[in-house]
């Protein structure tokens, strides 16, 4: 069994490494979670004592297997919670990452389970992530951001990366949502802004707007 806090470290350590697939440090760790380095290396040292990561001096961490299935699995529940709270509760995309942080710590595995079963096994959550399965596998989707597209190509938006609630509601206001087929009509060299194309509407964006859509 693991408290809030250190599911929330092996939770952070576990985004880390899919974005970089290196060893993450205690600095990327605190700017992550918004603490400080010295209480990461507080936390690391009890984590490490149950196993969940290998901590080397100087160099950084790695998950075990075990701390991989045990992050994987509090993602899994976080991410099975933000599907029902927008298909079954009405919440909106932006409104659910809060609540959803603090119901992913419930630690019955029935529950979760019926959830996910409930649910029709769900692959991906409202943001296009990808929901893990209770060994923590899940299917990978090939795709890039959409900053990376020339003029004339298109691709179908199937997540994004900034998922705050501020992006979200940008793009609700905007009119962006998964699924939407977007062809790139400009780009502008000098800062990279796109002319795109969504059914029949024309919309001008930002180099970090387009930075944060992932396309395939």
């Amino acid at each position: 069994m693991f408290t809030f806090s250190e599911e929330n470290y092996l939770k952070a350590v576990y985004h880390l490494e899919l974005e970089t697939n290196k060893v993450i440090n205690t600095n990327a760790i605190a700017e992550k979670l918004e603490t400080k380095a010295s209480s990461v290396t507080d936390m690391i040292k009890k984590l490490s004592d149950k196993k969940v990561l290998i901590y080397k001096k100087y160099k950084g961490v790695t998950l075990t297997k075990l701390g991989k299935k045990t992050a994987a699995n509090v993602v899994r529940k976080h991410r099975l919670w933000e599907v029902f709270l927008v298909e079954k509760l009405n919440f909106s995309w932006d409104e659910v990452h809060e609540v959803a942080e603090q119901l992913e710590h419930i630690k019955s595995p029935k529950l979760i389970n019926q959830l996910d079963a409930f649910l029709g096994f769900p692959e991906r959550d409202p943001h296009g992530d990808p929901i893990p399965d209770k060994n923590g596998d899940y299917n990978q989707i090939e795709k890039r951001l959409l900053s990376t597209l020339k003029i004339k190509e298109s691709g179908i938006c199937i997540g994004v990366h900034d998922s705050s609630s501020e992006f979200l509601q940008f793009l609700d206001k905007q009119e962006i949502a998964l699924g939407q087929e977007i062809h790139v009509i400009g780009k502008e060299p000098f800062d990279n802004s796109m002319l795109i194309k969504i059914a029949h509407r024309e919309l001008s964006i930002s180099n970090k707007i387009a930075n944060n859509l992932y396309i395939k």
